[in-house]
């Protein structure tokens, strides 16, 4: 167990599984109390949460459609009911197709947009205004290596992911001066369920382009989040983090 975030409150959308879910349960780890929000039932957080609680911390799970404003705003009334303040967002949820270009219709277009740039932005525009109120806190963005260099039939959510990393750099500049810090991380291609969903011609054509030569694991991302939600990162406005296997090399 560590001390790097202890005493703080996180909220991480998508936390039930996958990246997210070990982000909070690497928060909880390190002394955060976590707010899981999901789309997911309350089952599929059940890892995650008895995760939190064997490391000594509270969490609370919140059923959330991050896409959905009036949702977001219950979540995030929610986590102040519970813990009185949010010092830490995590904008992890998302959700992927595999499409040609020509096959994307405007419904799935915005589908994809609504969840993975519009649940950022809902996110944080709930949660930043009790941090702009104390004059401190963290923002996380999730975003993906397909937003740096997109991806073959992936157009829709590279747009979503790109669009997470020109929001970051943006909302950095604008409130890195009134205490809130605000960065992104872009992994490579991680196994989680939402790799399951694409085709085996995709993920042999993407591993054979990685010069590790294998898919990450959720763990290996969570380390960054926790070093972007620490002070360690004091200095760190608007960057994007790439644990990505050599994917992107910057």
């Amino acid at each position: 167990m560590g001390t790097k975030l202890e005493g703080k409150i996180a909220v991480v959308t998508g936390g039930a599984r996958g990246i997210g879910g070990g982000i909070a349960t690497a928060f909880a780890a390190e002394g955060a109390d976590v707010v899981i929000a999901d789309v997911l039932g309350e089952e599929a957080a059940a890892d995650v949460v008895a995760a939190i609680a064997a490391s000594g911390r509270r969490s609370l799970y919140v059923r959330t459609d991050v896409s959905n404003e009036d949702q977001v705003r219950a979540m995030i009334e929610a986590a102040h009911a519970e813990f009185g303040r949010i010092d830490i967002l995590v904008n992890d949820a998302g959700v992927v197709s595999q499409l040609a270009f020509e096959d994307i219709d405007a419904a799935e277009f915005d589908r994809v947009i609504g969840v993975n740039l519009r649940g950022v932005f809902l996110c944080s525009r709930f949660a930043i205004k009790g941090m702009l109120e104390r004059g401190a806190g963290v923002i996380i963005n999730v975003a993906s290596q397909l937003g740096q260099i997109g991806g073959v039939e992936m157009v829709h959510y590279s747009a979503s992911k790109a669009g997470v990393i020109g929001f970051t750099k943006a909302l950095a500049r604008e409130v890195s001066t009134r205490g809130i810090r605000v960065n992104a991380i872009a992994p490579g291609p991680i196994l989680t369920d939402m790799m399951a969903e694409e085709t085996e011609e995709w993920a042999a054509r993407k591993l054979a382009e990685l010069p590790m030569g294998r898919f990450g694991q959720a763990h290996e991302v969570a380390p960054t989040a926790v070093f972007l939600a620490s002070d360690d990162s004091s200095y760190y406005v608007g960057q994007t983090l790439c644990p990505n296997g050599g994917d992107v090399m910057l």
